[in-house]
């Protein structure tokens, strides 16, 4: 397939604004049991403000994609029928939910939503979090069920394909959460980066189960089934046009092998391994070492996603395999 790069950087954006959000919102569920440390309020705000930067710089990413731009809103209408449409409901709802959240945090609101039992209270703050986490979640399912859902590019087709989405968005905000804390809350430094570091290791694992599936897979398509013709001996000589057309241009690729290539190996190195390497080497007070490595890893991360697209083998490619 031919990379779109305005969804290549709409879906690691967004990712990393969603995995940042649930970094920081988990870590303030564990601190109301005590697990951890109360969590500053400049730290929440920051990490929601820049969540919620991340979600509308992917948004925007997204209308460079988009043929008419004035008719987005059309896109929600199949929202029964298609994982397309519910993206784009779940991600305004997310940056909406977290954009509230962020507000209660930045007055320091102390509304109540209930008294327990026990007599004590759940802040509205903590209820609003909850609804954007699980936001967050149904966006990443979202977002990834656009592609699993399409049988007929193979490599796609997989539910590894979800846990890619989900494990590599985490792990680059739960990067850039440690980058975060070296600022804000050097005492929680410790709990992002040790979770960054499981994420990032198996995501990686994910990921390379993913390239070894996608190795094996053998086309079911051949020359003789595309054209209907079913002699032993057929050789292509033109694509049987005196140009390109919409099938060239959006489902084929010009890359060679060697940059495909080149390209797998870097994005292993820099969206996985690299991270890892920093953020053993770093502490709370490395604020350049964290921040360097989510920057690498979202690097390896815009590779990696341009790599999900160049690997997948669109079945029209059998018959368009030479471009006149």
């Amino acid at each position: 397939m031919k990379p779109a790069f305005s969804v290549i950087f709409l879906t690691t954006l967004i990712g990393a604004g969603q995995g940042l959000f649930l970094a920081y919102y988990s870590a303030e569920l564990l601190s109301l049991f005590s697990i951890l440390p109360t969590l500053p309020i400049d730290g929440s705000v920051t990490s929601g403000l820049l969540s919620l930067g991340l979600l509308i710089a992917g948004l925007v990413a997204s209308f460079f994609h988009l043929g008419h731009p004035e008719r987005a809103w059309r896109a929600a209408a199949m929202w029964r029928t298609s994982w397309l449409s519910r993206e784009v409901i779940a991600l305004p709802l997310t940056m909406l939910l977290i954009f509230i959240y962020t507000m209660l945090k930045l007055t320091d609101n102390s509304m109540v939503a209930y008294t327990l039992a026990n007599g004590e209270v759940v802040k509205l703050e903590i209820v609003v979090g909850y609804a954007a986490a699980f936001a967050a979640l149904v966006l990443f399912l979202c977002t990834a069920m656009i592609y699993t859902t399409l049988k007929f590019l193979r490599q796609w087709h997989s539910p590894l394909t979800v846990m890619n989405f989900l494990l590599m968005g985490c792990a680059s905000g739960f990067t850039l959460a440690s980058a975060l804390s070296t600022n804000f809350d050097p005492h929680l430094y410790g709990y992002f980066s040790s979770f960054a570091i499981a994420l990032t290791i198996i995501a990686l694992l994910s990921r390379f189960a993913s390239l070894i599936r996608n190795k094996n897979l053998r086309s079911p398509s051949t020359l003789q089934s595309a054209i209907g013709i079913h002699h032993p001996t057929i050789r292509q000589m033109a694509q049987g046009a005196m140009g390109g057309s919409f099938n060239t241009r959006a489902f084929i690729h010009k890359y060679g092998p060697t940059v495909v290539k080149l390209a797998k190996r870097f994005f292993l190195m820099a969206a996985f391994v690299v991270p890892v390497i920093l953020l053993l080497i770093s502490n709370e007070n490395t604020l350049l070492l964290c921040a360097a490595a989510f920057l690498i890893q979202y690097v390896g991360l815009l590779v990696e996603r341009w790599y999900f697209f160049i690997e997948a083998e669109h079945p029209q490619n059998v018959y368009y395999q030479m471009i006149s």
